[in-house]
């Protein structure tokens, strides 16, 4: 083998071919919903994705220094045409914001005391989720009620049809309805429309379990998150947590909200 001649040098490559300025922005962006094979969504997305998109929120929302420094969640409304609050909960959910970027600029904010404290503030938004988080890991069966240590054991009917008729807004009570369709149009609703639908369906009015409204909740809602999730369910049914607490619905006079979601 040492005898051998060398092997033959490789011939040079070819210099790649200059991109400068001819870079074609289609062949790098994100694939539509048509290329994926689903079709295209039914109704205008109003929550786009995207940490670009989570940033821009959040900035137009530390530009109202008072609203934020003043924020307290129960006295927000269920029925307004726009949000009333800040609706990050679904970056939050898909990483687009960071919660340790998002503490940090609230406490940024300042402004006169005395601000909004936790629980209701916006700071205590965040802590709720810590706190369910936490719990959550150290319970096991935490979703479901079998097996599950800090859940109480409720006989829950099992009727699919009154399921199905709360999930598809038929239940003929139009404020329930009006919330399950913009569930279902939006992918969004206020904490106390979800108070109101949770607790219809479970302890309220229908008496179903709430493992069925959970498994609603997470195909439905963009910020579908497995621990708070279940948390709140348990919560506003009774079975955990707070639940010698009653939620109220406040409504406006004009029921703007409910005729919009009722008529579409």
């Amino acid at each position: 083998a040492s005898k051998l001649p060398p092997p033959p040098g490789l011939e040079m490559p070819a210099p790649l071919p200059s991109r400068a300025g001819a870079v074609d922005e289609e062949s790098f962006a994100i694939p539509t919903l048509e290329e994926m094979g689903y079709a295209p969504p039914e109704h205008v997305v109003i929550y786009p994705g995207g940490e670009t998109e989570a940033l821009r929120r959040v900035d137009v929302m530390m530009a109202r220094e008072e609203w934020v420094r003043t924020f307290e969640k129960p006295k927000t409304s269920p029925n307004s045409l726009e949000p009333s609050t800040t609706v990050l909960s679904p970056y939050l959910k898909f990483g687009c914001l960071s919660a340790r970027f998002f503490l940090r600029a609230l406490q940024a904010v300042g402004g006169p005391r005395p601000a909004s404290k936790p629980p209701v503030s916006l700071e205590g938004q965040l802590l709720w989720r810590e706190f369910f988080y936490t719990v959550a890991s150290a319970t096991p069966n935490f979703d479901r009620m079998a097996g599950n240590a800090i859940c109480r054991q409720i006989p829950w009917d099992s009727d699919p049809a009154l399921l199905v008729a709360w999930k598809e807004a038929r239940t003929g009570f139009p404020f329930i309805d009006a919330i399950m369709t913009q569930l279902r149009t939006e992918g969004w609703i206020h904490h106390l429309a979800r108070h109101s639908v949770a607790c219809f369906l479970t302890r309220g009015d229908l008496w179903q379990s709430w493992e069925a409204g959970a498994a609603v909740f997470d195909e439905l809602l963009l910020d579908a998150d497995w621990a708070l999730n279940n948390a709140n369910w348990m919560w506003l049914s009774c079975s955990s947590f707070f639940y010698q607490v009653a939620h109220g619905i406040h409504t406006d006079q004009t029921v703007t909200h409910l005729f919009t979601h009722t008529h579409t």
